[in-house]
């Protein structure tokens, strides 16, 4: 006959099994509180953080059927955005278009639409008429001084409104 005794846990196979279960989930909670706090702490990265500020537009000169807008759109956030259109009701007929300055191989320019515009994270874009703008239908009666309501979509920000003050062309806001 064989000695057959049933299993019986002991004391040493009972920790020996608890330090198995235990390890794993003792690792995995230090490893969530590490990236808990790194998160906290602004080193994992932010979502885009967009405003919008010194809004300009020049004033339609004589017959011109357009004119052009320009911001400075800051991202102080950890991501990157993009500037997919701006909007207003308060101008002319016709659609606002993103544009580029461009200066071509003859030293000449030209202007060049553009679908949208990378915002980095953690920069700045100032538009200018030397670089984006933004054009915009022209609207008889805009006088220098007079504030004008826009509105800016961003792919992951969504809709900014800001304003921006008309101005005569190669004056400043201020």
């Amino acid at each position: 006959m064989t000695d057959q005794r049933p299993w019986r846990p002991t004391r040493r196979r009972l920790t020996d099994t608890l330090l198995a279960a235990v390890a794993p989930v003792a690792v995995c909670g230090l490893a969530l509180g590490g990236l808990s706090t790194w998160t906290a702490y602004g080193n994992a990265g932010s979502p885009a953080r967009i405003k919008v500020t010194e809004g300009k537009v020049f004033v339609p000169l004589g017959a011109t059927p357009v004119t052009a807008a320009f911001f400075r759109i800051t991202n102080s956030g950890g991501a990157a955005d993009r500037l997919l259109k701006v909007t207003t009701a308060e101008a002319g007929a016709g659609a606002l278009t993103l544009s580029r300055h461009v200066m071509t191989s003859s030293s000449t320019a030209t202007d060049e639409t553009v679908a949208s515009v990378g915002v980095p994270a953690g920069d700045s874009i100032v538009m200018s008429p030397d670089s984006l703008d933004v054009i915009v239908p022209a609207k008889k009666g805009w006088e220098p001084g007079d504030l004008v309501s826009f509105t800016l979509h961003f792919e992951h920000s969504g809709a900014v409104k800001t304003l921006a003050v008309v101005v005569s062309p190669g004056q400043d806001s201020t």
